[in-house]
């Protein structure tokens, strides 16, 4: 009986301590700034000022993470360690949504984008050392998000992309795009705790004065 009851009180206690990690993670890690412009239906219409990615396409998902990940951890020209920020943009076959950086332009593979801290603009953001790695700069753009919970799964993703698209049917508001998919925690947070994201641009007619939406920090 006692060592049950150890059992239960380790069990207790890890589980105690995963969600403390997911808690403390998610309050901790600094988010895309956005301004909310309108809710309805269970959709947000918000619009982000010009932002700072750093994107990478590889054969996998695990490839483009850990490229992206070495980048904000030292891996460029300045040595220097960057935060990471939520959400973290995927694209590829693998999946069943594209992502905010969103282009791919052999159509295979998977693209990966981390957004920079609000911090970084085009001319302070460090070069990438990796050739793969490149910094793009995103202009100021209106989107619909509907936010969903626990692991992101190919059936779960689309439900809540028909459900964002059939939303905006009923306003009829014509989306520019395709829907992306964003993802706000590390691996490790419990998937109870987890935020995710479909997303879809707007076009508007500010944004169409912007022309090309989105070029690398080189350009």
């Amino acid at each position: 009986m006692r060592s049950i009851r150890r059992l239960l009180i380790g069990a207790g206690g890890l589980l105690a301590a995963w969600i403390g990690w997911g808690v403390y993670v998610s309050r901790t890690t600094e988010r895309v700034p956005s301004e909310t412009l309108e809710r309805f239906d269970g959709v947000e219409i918000r619009r982000y000022p010009q932002l700072v990615l750093v994107e990478t396409t590889a054969g996998d998902e695990r490839t483009a993470f850990q490229r992206l990940f070495r980048y904000i951890s030292g891996s460029n020209a300045r040595s220097e360690d960057i935060a990471m920020t939520a959400p973290v943009a995927t694209r590829g076959e693998s999946i069943s949504m594209t992502t905010p950086v969103r282009t791919d332009s052999d159509g295979g593979g998977v693209t990966m984008a981390f957004y920079l801290p609000a911090s970084y603009s085009p001319a302070t953001a460090p070069t990438p050392t990796d050739p793969a790695v490149q910094l793009v700069v995103e202009p100021p753009r209106t989107v619909a998000a509907r936010r969903f919970s626990w692991y992101p799964t190919d059936d779960r993703v689309d439900r809540q992309r028909e459900r964002l698209l059939e939303a905006l049917s009923r306003r009829d508001i014509e989306p520019s795009d395709a829907p992306v998919l964003l993802q706000y925690n590390d691996p490790w947070t419990p998937p109870f705790l987890r935020t995710n994201e479909v997303e879809v641009a707007l076009e508007t007619p500010e944004d169409r004065l912007w022309g090309d939406r989105r070029r690398t920090a080189a350009e």
